[in-house]
């Protein structure tokens, strides 16, 4: 919309200049043009609050995931603020957990209920589900 006013500004001062004006012979006019453009930033959004990033009931106290299928296992710690997790093959012969919907956690450490902080490492210990 500035441009507008300014091309209309423009071309005022082209025409004046173009007529030779209506006073002496020789003299130029003087015009003077402002143009005043007005910026109106669109609004920001706010982020949402972190806890609706990280939903935590209990933050600080350690769930119990002993029997939860390890996928759900994790997901469930990291809801409770809890991310430094690792995982071991309970039966001691060094698998990896592939598919984590496809394993059992069998014990856990801290135990559940325990109170720690966010940073805390946690270990799930797990086996495939029917051995």
């Amino acid at each position: 919309m500035a441009r507008g006013w300014f091309a209309i500004a423009l071309g005022s001062l082209l025409l004046l200049t173009a007529c030779g004006g209506a006073g002496t012979v020789g003299a130029q006019p003087t015009v003077t043009v402002t143009v005043t453009q007005t910026v109106t930033a669109p609004p920001t959004s706010t982020p949402p609050p972190s806890s609706a990033v990280r939903p935590s009931a209990q933050a600080g106290v350690v769930p119990n995931v002993v029997g939860l299928n390890h996928q759900l296992a994790q997901d469930t710690m990291q809801a409770a603020g809890f991310y430094f997790l690792t995982e071991e093959d309970a039966t001691g012969q060094g698998r990896l957990l592939i598919d984590d919907r496809n394993w059992v956690v069998v014990s856990q450490q801290p135990a559940g209920g325990t109170h720690a902080p966010a940073d805390t490492k946690i270990i799930l210990r797990s086996k495939k589900i029917g051995e």
